[in-house]
């Protein structure tokens, strides 16, 4: 089987040509963006696309997820796999710096994302479900929840994933029957199945941040009734660390065709 080699230069081509690259750091927030750090940036991502991203593509697909005593577990390579990712900063590049992330532009972590898809698909998979459920939070979070769960969910100590499907409501999402009861502390209790997660549950990181679609008791009809909540894998505690199990698991795995 070939190795992965990130295409860089047909990469930098398309900054060039179609995105204009030379002009982002004129614009407000991207001052830093500079040709120099733009394919500095791409030359260390193709690295770690290439020689360690890579290699776990196929013990990925060989060896695959386990669900054991309720938990799933991911091969043994994709941990180390997880941490160089994590701890070289990539998942922090296109977010605010106010919670953590570097403010580049998106562009330029789509380009990343390219490298990363590329070298594994399910695992890009991982940090792409995290920054939907960042941009969610960020646009529709509260101030508290922003600061409680952004700057972990950037850094990538944290990860996120969208729970909208379930077996009577898969692309008709306004049918689902999730239920959020509210409660006296102003927290809410779901109940409900959930299908199709997506990195729904591992053990790469600390936490997973779900997304979870629910209707509350007055809610109407339709998707017009849908709220979304954040509910943690791990409850919080008064630091705002991982804290007690939540009640939200895992019960079977899907075996999804090239994932």
């Amino acid at each position: 089987m070939a190795e992965y080699r990130a295409p860089t230069d047909e990469i930098r081509f398309v900054l060039e040509t179609i995105t204009d690259m030379a002009t982002w750091a004129a614009y407000d927030g991207f001052e830093d963006a500079s040709d120099d750090l733009v394919l500095a940036v791409l030359e260390e991502a193709s690295k770690i696309a290439n020689d360690v991203i890579a290699p776990t593509n196929r013990t990925g697909d060989t060896v695959g997820a386990v669900l054991k005593d309720g938990e799933v577990i991911t091969p043994d390579c994709f941990k180390p796999m997880h941490k160089a990712y994590v701890e070289g900063g990539w998942p922090t590049l296109a977010f605010s710096p106010d919670y953590g992330g570097q403010g580049l532009p998106g562009t330029l972590a789509l380009a990343v994302g390219e490298m990363v898809t590329s070298a594994n698909m399910a695992y890009s998979l991982n940090p792409l479900l995290t920054a939907g459920a960042i941009e969610a939070i960020t646009a529709h979070g509260s101030d508290e929840q922003k600061n409680t769960y952004l700057p972990r969910m950037i850094s990538g100590e944290w990860t996120g994933a969208m729970n909208l499907t379930e077996p009577s409501a898969g692309s008709d999402v306004g049918a689902l029957k999730a239920k959020a009861e509210p409660q006296a502390d102003g927290s809410f209790k779901i109940s409900g199945q959930k299908i199709f997660i997506t990195w729904g549950d591992h053990d790469l990181a600390d936490n997973v941040v779900h997304l979870v679609l629910a209707r509350t008791p007055t809610a109407p009809a339709g998707t017009r009734g849908i709220s979304m909540f954040i509910v943690p894998k791990f409850l919080l505690d008064e630091n705002g660390d991982a804290g007690p199990r939540n009640d939200v698991k895992c019960v079977s795995l899907e075996h999804k065709l090239g994932i």
